[in-house]
Formats: structure tokens, sequence, C-alpha cells
């Protein structure tokens, strides 16, 4: 679905598909973060789901920011009308699971995976990114709001045990 993308000049992050060698190392990475920060619990079902890398990478696109040579972060891309899209409409590319790894926070890793969705979504003539974040989330709020989402309140949603979630969306096309 996609190629590699070139390392960042100013940052030297390097965005690619995850390896299947490499799935352990996504499912601990974004267990940790998920979990280590606070925003689901450890019991949940869902920090199951963050775990299942392998099953995830079949039915969306898993990618890995490298920096300094080891995984520094990760998301999940999913197509509308996947089984990993929750929000994703006709004609958005929606993106899921953004984890930095707390040692690569500040350093453009998630930007640089943000980005990559954007460019894939523009290549693949999509109108749209969108994703589901937390209220909680703040430092992933900040790469949102720079690159240009918006809040679309309309489409915010509740989990089966009512945690509240919101919608952010980016244009591609006017």
């Amino acid at each position: 679905m996609r190629a590699d993308h070139d390392p960042t000049p100013e940052t030297g992050v390097l965005i690619r598909p995850a390896r299947p060698d490499e799935y352990d190392a996504v499912a601990e990475l974004t267990v940790q973060v998920y979990v280590g920060d606070g925003y689901v619990p450890e019991d949940d079902d869902y920090a199951a789901e963050l775990a299942d890398v392998a099953h995830r990478a079949t039915a969306a696109q898993v990618l890995v920011a490298v920096h300094d040579g080891r995984i520094a972060g990760s998301l999940t891309v999913a197509e509308p009308g996947t089984t990993y899209a929750e929000i994703a409409r006709p004609g958005e590319l929606e993106f899921r699971m953004l984890a930095v790894a707390k040692q690569a926070r500040g350093h453009g890793v998630g930007t640089a995976l943000v980005r990559a969705v954007i460019e894939e979504a523009r290549a693949g003539g999509y109108e749209a990114v969108a994703l589901t974040t937390m209220a909680t989330m703040f430092d992933a709020h900040s790469i949102y709001e720079r690159l240009g989402f918006v809040a679309v309140p309309e489409r915010n949603w509740m989990t089966h045990d009512g945690l509240r979630l919101f919608v952010m969306r980016l244009p591609l096309v006017s």
C-alpha cells in the first residue's frame, strides 16, 4: 500500500511499515504508552487489542517510526469499511493507536507518523484523514492541531464502557 518514507532531515525519523519480527516490540511500546500513561486500564479488552499487532497487521497497516536505530513510535492506518476503521467514512483514511516512546517524545516522531498518514491519504486520493482521540491525550492533540486537524463534535462517540471519545478530521480537498 505504501513505500517507506525517507528519514525527515531535521529529525532523522524514518517511517515505514512494521515487519513481522517487530510486532512484539510494537505491541510492547503501544501497551506501555496506553496503559503506562493511564489511558487504558491494564485489564481492559482494548489493552489486549493494542497488544495483538499480528492480527492488526492482517486487516490494517501498522507503521513504525525508527529513530536512532530503534522503534520509537507506531500507529495503525485503516481504510474505510475495514475491521480497524471505527469512524472513517467513505473518502476518509483513518489512523489509530498512535504511540510514541517516552524517550522519543519531543523529537518529531509523532508528527512524522501523522504526516506519513496525510501523505498516504493524498497519494491515495482520499478527501480527508480522520482519527479518534481521548480528552487527556494533550501531546497528541497538539500534533493534530498543528497539522490542521479540527474537531468534529457531531461525530464524537462513547465506548461500550462509557468512555467519551472525540473525532478530529483533516480535510485534504476543498
